[in-house]
């Protein structure tokens, strides 16, 4: 984060005279959050915003100079400049939930939609069904965009839907009158909170920022383009994943809400989150697509740090499905971010699309590498791997981070090296260094990784397994002059290429609440093909190929579009069932997905969810598992948060049971047992958007070891029985501790499947004090 972010530690005690909140922090800009809203006019409320903090610090002028943020359309509010003293002073004012410091989030980048069945060819599809997502609209909180991008133009788009009151607004070379249109019909920024913690003015001087909508990073370019992006034919990166880009919903309206900004490879304050969610929840936004995390470990829901939490409760509380990354964390476990129930969490998959470069040995056999190598072919030359002189680790020298050129030339020469690192970094670096040293390409020998980057001035950087690696030092060590070809990259795509869970992206368990399974769904988001800032390094005539959970994100962000388009009454909790329920777990070719990793594995509901997101499934699902206000309420009790925060987030006087309730209860979509011990018993409800009269059976695949029944096992439908509970009771029969074992319980009528993940972990010594 840096040295200017400062954590807040909260205590809330509850005595005789309410819950006093205790504030230690130096901070400079805090967030005072008020829950409810008191009054229904917002100018009433930012009055009352003024007033408290007048109080506080001496004077009404004082108190404007140090507003930041009046929060008053989702919730209540204000972000203000504070001294640790002040801070505490209006934590002890009656009314006052909580007051903590701004903190800094991080940003989470063609041929994807056709891979989704969603080609603009096929007239059977969702994307033509829903006339393209026309009249929803997407908001992007992000970097901002590049207007001048194609991807922005409004030929053949509808009117802006008269919901619509949100703004666009003028800045720093961005004009609202030329750049906003009937695709982009809002734009705004959001930068007081990030200054605050930043201490210093944005290098505007340079040009590496604008005080404005416009993007200088081009994340936000990407997502935007990618989530409601118009169509563009005849794009490229570099002649590689030729064809026309879009959005997954190339009709819907954008509404940009520049939160991100480009210092210190992006970052985004809680307090500007916040106030953007409060002005997209009045602006009338249908989706929210956000490409952001934080870091772990997480806050908790209610805490407000998080902000991300907070808004898109009250968000969905509204209607608005909003659709976050699981972030960029994996492979390890329990690094999935954005893990709240009412958040539509995403992680990040390959697609059938590869960009192999044949790399021909001496010997004349040809082995496959993967990169983004358009240059020109690099004929027969030396072929050398840097080994150390020393008996000690003759490797050492060869170490793609740690290359070390000194007892050898390698001008003129491609260069071998290994690493045990999966990001790029050590590509970059052994690139730079063999490049100085006038060396014409390098093989890289790593841990299979599919997201892929062009290394500077399209110098050869040819990534291949270690196994592959170890093939090509053999035939190093056993001639003494080996040559080397290296062809330029080829783009495959279709059968040859199976999907997998991206490396990078993050795994659950749930480190909150291990029994929500997150993420949720799983899409596309390795070389993913968008527009971008003509100022992004990656950047080649106003496209680039970018990876992450930030380009999985908004994938889903179009889809959602989609559906509502089709289905404007569901809930964000239905948009999501549907799309987790209805997912993919094999390739097209009916084979299993694996999950990159170190070793690869079969992917598993703590990968990708409910599976990888099937567009045209989702929009006929069948059924469905809803929730609202009331189911999130439950999940909030289940994790024994006080009853004082929950009544503010949730704008109702909540008084939580005194027996415990249980989370296994939630109504979701999947079913996540995290310490089993003897059995028991799972209440969910199931709602029929399908055909009025029909009949569903129970399909159960138990996980390995462990019972599973449904009762009960038939669900009818008809005119008026349109919603069913049934109880599921699952049981051990390990004798000892175990992970996790997976399987699914699928309701069928023969024409839907609507599938729940099922994960179950036996712990007969068990790690928490209560059972679950």
């Amino acid at each position: 984060m840096g040295p200017l972010f400062v954590l807040v530690y909260l205590f809330l005690v509850l005595n005789g005279q309410g819950i006093i909140t205790n504030v230690e922090a130096n901070s400079n800009v805090h967030i005072v959050y008020l829950g409810e809203r008191q009054y229904d006019d917002p100018k009433l409320i930012t009055d009352s915003h003024h007033d408290m903090l007048a109080k506080v610090v001496g004077s009404n002028e004082m108190a404007s100079d140090l507003m930041v943020y009046s929060y008053k359309h989702g919730f209540s509010g204000f972000a203000a400049k504070l001294t640790k003293s002040q801070a505490q002073k209006l934590a002890e004012l009656p009314g006052v939930v909580r007051v903590i410091p701004n903190s800094l989030h991080k940003l989470q980048t063609t041929r994807s939609w056709d891979f989704l069945g969603l080609s603009s060819h096929s007239p059977n599809n969702i994307l033509h069904n829903s006339n393209m997502g026309d009249g929803v609209i997407i908001g992007v909180f992000d970097t901002g965009l590049w207007p001048e991008s194609r991807v922005f133009r409004d030929e053949g788009l509808g009117p802006v839907p008269s919901r619509w009151k949100g703004a666009c607004k003028s800045g720093d070379k961005f004009n609202a009158t030329t750049h906003c249109n009937k695709k982009v019909i809002g734009a705004r920024w959001y930068i007081n909170g990030f200054l605050a913690e930043y201490g210093q003015p944005l290098n505007t001087s340079e040009g590496q920022e604008y005080l404005s909508p416009r993007d200088a990073n081009g994340h936000g370019t990407h997502t935007a383009s990618t989530a409601g992006g118009s169509f563009v034919g005849n794009v490229s990166y570099r002649g590689l994943g030729s064809g026309s880009v879009r959005g997954g919903a190339p009709h819907a309206h954008l509404a940009i809400y520049k939160v991100c900004w480009d210092v210190l490879g992006g970052q985004c304050a809680s307090a500007d989150i916040l106030k953007a969610f409060d002005d997209a929840i009045h602006d009338g936004v249908d989706v929210l697509s956000l490409s952001i995390g934080s870091s772990i470990p997480l806050f908790s829901d209610v805490d407000e740090r998080d902000g991300i939490a907070t808004g898109s409760f009250h968000a969905v509380a509204r209607g608005i499905t909003v659709v976050c990354g699981a972030a960029n964390d994996g492979p390890s476990a329990y690094t999935v971010h954005n893990s709240a129930p009412w958040i539509l969490t995403v992680a990040a998959s390959t697609m059938d699309r590869a960009f192999l470069s044949p790399i021909t040995l001496g010997n004349n056999k040809t082995l496959l590498g993967q990169a983004i190598f358009t240059g020109k072919e690099i004929g027969f030359t030396s072929l050398v791997y840097p080994e150390s002189s020393t008996d000690f680790d003759p490797n050492a020298a060869g170490i793609c981070e740690g290359l070390l050129l000194n007892n050898i030339s390698v001008s003129g020469k491609v260069v071998l090296c290994f690493t045990s690192m999966t990001r790029q970094a050590a590509v970059v670096l052994a690139s730079e260094i063999v490049k100085e040293a006038g060396g014409v390409g390098l093989i890289v020998a790593k841990n299979p990784n599919d997201a892929l980057y062009s290394c500077d001035g399209d110098f050869p950087c040819i990534e291949v397994d270690y196994e592959i690696g170890t093939k090509i030092l053999f035939y190093i060590r056993s001639t003494r002059s080996p040559l080397v070809k290296l062809s330029p990259s080829k783009t495959i795509v279709g059968k040859p290429v199976s999907p997998k869970v991206a490396y990078f992206s993050s795994r659950g368990p749930n480190s909150i609440a291990p029994a929500i399974l997150k993420p949720d769904i799983t899409a596309p988001g390795v070389n993913i093909l968008a527009a971008t800032s003509p100022l992004d390094l990656s950047v080649d005539g106003g496209y680039a190929m970018h990876s992450g959970t930030s380009m999985s994100t908004p994938h889903i962000s179009g889809i959602v579009a989609l559906v509502k388009a089709l289905h404007p009454n569901w809930s964000p909790a239905a948009i999501k069932s549907a799309l987790i329920t209805t997912a993919w777990q094999t390739d097209p070719s009916g084979l299993p997905i694996f999950a990159e990793g170190s070793p690869q594995k079969l992917a598993n509901p703590f990968d990708f969810g409910g599976g990888i997101v099937n567009p045209n499934g989702a929009a006929d699902p069948g059924l469905v598992y809803d929730m609202g206000t009331t189911d999130y309420i439950h999940y909030l009790c289940a994790m024994a948060y006080n009853n004082s925060a929950i009544s503010r987030l949730t704008l109702q006087s909540i008084v939580c049971p005194s027996t415990k309730l249980s989370i296994l209860d939630v109504n979701l979509p999947s079913i996540t047992i995290p310490s089993l011990r003897n059995s028991t018993t799972i209440t969910r409800t199931i709602t029929n958007v399908g055909a009025l009269k029909t009949i569903y059976r129970a399909v159960i695949e138990p996980p390995i070891g462990i019972m599973v029944s449904v009762n009960p096992e038939v669900l009818v439908f008809n005119s008026t029985i349109k919603k069913i509970s049934f109880k599921v009771t699952i049981s051990t029969t390990h004798k000892v501790n175990t992970g996790y074992y997976f399987g699914s319980l699928t309701w069928t009528n023969g024409v839907h499947a609507a599938r729940s993940p099922l994960s179950v972990r036996t712990e007969l010594l068990q790690s928490y004090a209560d059972d679950y």
